[in-house]
């Protein structure tokens, strides 16, 4: 591999470094897995579906991920007015990947906490 072609993950500008830091926040791959079990879902369905999240954080990260073209955001004209949330075709294009991540964590984790607890004994 070319060495320059390291160098720019720590370009500012870098497209990694630039996506990474938007997805690589605490919420985010859980919204995206959150909504990829239903075609669409409430404000509310999400809260539910992810129960440790704040209202603000949850709000925040929706925004977030619409503004990156992850979800879409409807409002239904009705009374009381009706908001869901679905995943993009760019969103579904990740999830693949997203899966095998999920899959790996679940493959290695009880090795992590192992490995944890070994290094917390240490410095105890």
């Amino acid at each position: 591999m070319d060495r320059t072609m390291i160098l720019d993950a720590y370009d500012p500008q870098c497209p990694i470094r630039n996506i990474l830091s938007r997805m690589s926040d605490k919420w985010s791959l859980l919204v995206i897995y959150a909504l990829t079990q239903t075609d669409n879902m409430r404000f509310g369905e999400l809260k539910r579906a992810i129960p440790d999240i704040s209202q603000k954080m949850l709000t925040v990260t929706l925004r977030t991920l619409e503004e990156d073209g992850f979800v879409t955001r409807t409002i239904y004209p009705e009374v009381p007015p009706r908001v869901e949330y679905r995943l993009t075709a760019r969103a579904l294009s990740l999830f693949p990947h997203i899966q095998s991540l999920i899959l790996w964590a679940k493959e290695n984790m009880a090795d992590i906490i192992d490995d944890r607890k070994k290094r917390q004994r240490i410095t105890d």
